[in-house]
């Protein structure tokens, strides 16, 4: 409830990123999920759609970070779309879509780490030599001995 709460306005992302209102919009669809008759009759699913291209509320650096999360929820023109149908209201669908979206770009505001390139020691070096005498000898020892005439 607390997303749906900063919905008038703002929506507190992290520390330092904020989505404003007019920056999503929404359409009520009608859904595919449960709802029994319901379902035929009013448009319960939510598809949320934010301009990511557009945003001034996203830094370049999460902008791409999202765009290689979301994979194919992100169209050509730079649009997130995402669609939310778990819940028979439409107020619960929304919520879901909003919560989505936030946990979408939290997780794209953190930083990955780099990869710092590192050498096998000489100990896990000299470990997978020796394990690779011990194999050879094994499958050597399972060798069919030859019974020619000369010995």
């Amino acid at each position: 409830m607390g997303i749906i709460a900063a919905y008038g306005e703002m929506i507190r992302i992290t520390d330092n990123i904020s989505i404003g209102e007019d920056e999503i919009h929404e359409e009520f669809v009608r859904s595919s999920g449960p709802g029994g008759q319901n379902v035929n009759k009013v448009s319960t699913a939510v598809q949320l759609r934010f301009d990511l291209a557009g945003s001034p509320s996203i830094p370049d650096d999460i902008r791409r970070r999202i765009i290689s999360l979301a994979g194919k929820r992100v169209t050509k023109e730079g649009v997130l779309i995402i669609k939310a149908s778990r819940y028979r209201s439409q107020e619960q669908n929304r919520e879901d879509a909003i919560s989505r979206l936030v946990s979408l770009i939290e997780k794209a505001a953190v930083v990955p780490k780099t990869r710092r390139k590192t050498r096998p020691t000489r100990a896990s070096n000299a470990k997978r030599l020796e394990e690779k005498r011990h194999r050879r000898g094994v499958k050597q020892s399972r060798k069919s001995v030859s019974t020619d005439e000369n010995g």
